[in-house]
């Protein structure tokens, strides 16, 4: 017999003990999204690479070394999502969303990245991300980022910090450029490969660099905020005192440029110290030209996203349990008239009492290996079938989690008392 396959390094498998902390995660953004006013968007999981190319840049990491790019069978280039944004921006476009002008969405699922696996980083991972169009002001980047803030508060969570910065318009980034270029290249010998190459392709970059060496050059370097213009700095300031009002605590992190090319003015994370070097949860920022650079009519746009995973992993750190979902009730069945009106039975409570769980024994058994079953499943009533109880049109009910006594009732009055019993 060969060997049994393993998964894909850097995938993972979410197991059933494991799942109702992704559903306590995904019934919290739901519920916030709604409050908001954002609408659900599903994109594909596939598009093609140039998407990605022209709205994330050339010289990053995840362009450079990260995606998952391949030539499909009609020689089209196609790339598995290395992030959300570019398919948001590609489908308002393509499906017309923007005519109106602006717009609110957000959408969960996978992205895929060719990284280095290690906790809380994985080559199949999962984001939340929330987008919004066609607001120029500073209001909605504290709507935002006030909306990710009450994500975390409904979940429980603590020990997450907001860090903010701004890196001003196209201009005062270029004034800010030129600023780096001169500064680093006065101290080319200290730059690692990475950064040189980067130095004149997209001095940014260099500041987003995790090489311990590198850190005291780069705390030397010119700031952006040094660099904003006039109307860079009322959105910024006009983002603070929003936030201020809101009572929300933050920031200010010079050197916060994000990973992407894409971002204008607003950047902003949420950083924890639970989980190592993986420490931003959230993050985003202004990308008001990608739009336009997409092929869309020039419009502002702000976005964020969440990882998954690393939200899952501060729940469990901060021991924040989602009760694990069970059965409510084990129907035990024994004998042959038991098992032959066992299923119908089951439907026909499934069908008088709305959300009603009921696991039915299949496989057989005798009573005893049954309601071992019925107690592992975690269910709070057995219903016990069998062949007397079947002749008398009665079935019995057996609390399994407290003391009480076993009861029978007619099985066309079982609908309405396992409702009193569960308060359904």
């Amino acid at each position: 017999m060969s060997k049994h396959i393993e998964p894909l390094r850097g995938v993972h498998d979410v197991l059933p003990a494991q799942v109702p902390g992704w559903q306590l995660l995904e019934r919290a953004v739901r519920e916030i999204m709604l409050a908001y006013g954002y609408e659900e968007l599903r994109v594909p999981i596939i598009e093609q690479t140039q998407l990605f190319k022209r709205s994330i840049g050339d010289f990053t990491d995840i362009v450079e070394k990260e995606m998952f790019s391949f030539l499909d069978r009609g020689e089209d280039h196609i790339t598995l999502r290395p992030e959300a944004t570019a398919g948001v921006v590609r489908s308002v476009i393509s499906n017309g969303l923007l005519r109106e002008g602006r717009l609110r969405v957000w959408c969960m699922g996978p992205m895929f990245r060719r990284e280095r696996p290690q906790a809380g980083r994985f080559r199949q991972f999962h984001q939340v991300d929330v987008e919004s169009f066609g607001f120029a002001g500073p209001d909605v980047d504290a709507e935002v980022i006030l909306l990710s803030a009450r994500i975390f508060r409904l979940l429980g969570l603590s020990r997450l910090k907001l860090t903010l910065n701004s890196l001003g318009t196209p201009a005062s980034r270029a004034r800010h450029r030129e600023q780096l270029v001169t500064y680093f290249r006065s101290h080319e010998s200290r730059l690692d490969e990475d950064s040189r190459r980067r130095l004149e392709a997209n001095p940014l970059r260099i500041l987003d660099s995790k090489n311990p060496d590198m850190q005291e050059l780069i705390a030397g370097s010119p700031r952006v905020l040094d660099s904003l213009d006039a109307e860079s700095r009322a959105h910024f300031d006009g983002l603070c005192e929003h936030l201020n009002a809101a009572g929300l605590d933050y920031e200010i992190n010079p050197l916060l440029v994000r990973g992407l090319d894409y971002y204008t003015h607003t950047v902003f994370e949420w950083v924890t110290d639970l989980l190592g070097a993986q420490s931003t949860v959230c993050g985003g920022g202004r990308y008001d030209g990608l739009v336009a650079q997409l092929g869309g009519a020039p419009t502002p746009g702000i976005g964020w996203a969440m990882g998954q995973e690393r939200v899952i992993l501060m729940l469990e750190k901060l021991g924040i349990a989602a009760p694990r979902q069970h059965a409510q009730v084990y129907l035990v069945l024994v004998g042959a008239a038991a098992e032959h009106a066992g299923l119908a039975l089951a439907e026909r409570l499934r069908d008088e009492v709305r959300g009603l769980s009921i696991q039915t024994n299949l496989g057989g058994g005798n009573f005893k290996t049954q309601f071992k079953r019925a107690d592992k499943s975690g269910a709070d009533f057995a219903l016990v079938l069998g062949e007397d109880e079947v002749a008398r049109g009665v079935a019995a009910i057996k609390p399994l989690r407290r003391e009480a006594a076993q009861e029978e009732c007619a099985l066309e009055k079982l609908s309405e008392r396992m409702a009193q019993l569960l308060g359904l």
